[in-house]
């Protein structure tokens, strides 16, 4: 992944900060403000909201802070659960229809601008996202595919090993298969285009 990545923004906020330079005129700390005031309206606790959009409590917080901005897939999610727009979420605050169009050509060129980052690292940030939620049942199945070959070597049973090698190929496949759908599904804002 590049130094740019917005996905690098828990580990490197020095990434963060350099994405972000040129959209200094978009207020985070107001949209995190907006975001916090909009969950308190629906009576949500940080982590009830998250729950909701599939984030933790602590991201939630850290938009809420102004630390960084919310992915645009998670913007449209926010906008349907507060029924106001990803406009006057991007804003900051509820617009009245003269200031809609005015802010609407602002907030979507900064938010392209934020949006630099390349398919392959939105690819790798999914793949790594993957491999870290499903890491408990890949280990149970290593276990069990070790196991399996133990009893063939204890048992002196090369039938029982080839099983084990037969096992640890069909794991491997479903791994790759489940990982590439969750990535094509997401790192393609779930449109399979992009």
């Amino acid at each position: 992944m590049s130094n740019d990545s917005p996905f690098m923004v828990k580990t490197k906020r020095r990434s963060f900060a350099m994405l972000f330079m040129e959209v200094i005129q978009m207020d985070l700390v107001q949209i995190g403000k907006f975001i916090a005031e909009l969950r308190k309206e629906q009576e949500l606790t940080q982590e009830q909201l998250g729950e909701k959009i599939g984030v933790t409590n602590k991201t939630v917080s850290r938009w809420e802070n102004g630390n960084y901005l919310p992915p645009s897939d998670v913007l449209l999610a926010m906008s349907q659960l507060f029924d106001v727009s990803v406009n006057e979420i991007l804003s900051g605050k509820r617009l009245l229809a003269e200031e809609y169009k005015e802010a609407a050509e602002t907030n979507l060129t900064q938010t392209l601008k934020a949006s630099s980052f390349s398919l392959k690292e939105r690819i790798d940030f999914y793949k790594a996202k993957w491999l870290k939620e499903h890491i408990s049942i890949m280990v149970f199945i290593g276990i069990c595919i070790i196991g399996v070959a133990l009893a063939g070597v204890v048992c002196k049973q090369g039938w029982i090993i080839s099983i084990a090698i037969f096992l640890l190929l069909v794991a491997h496949g479903w791994r790759n298969n489940t990982m590439m759908a969750y990535v094509e599904k997401n790192a393609y804002d779930g449109s399979g285009t992009r």
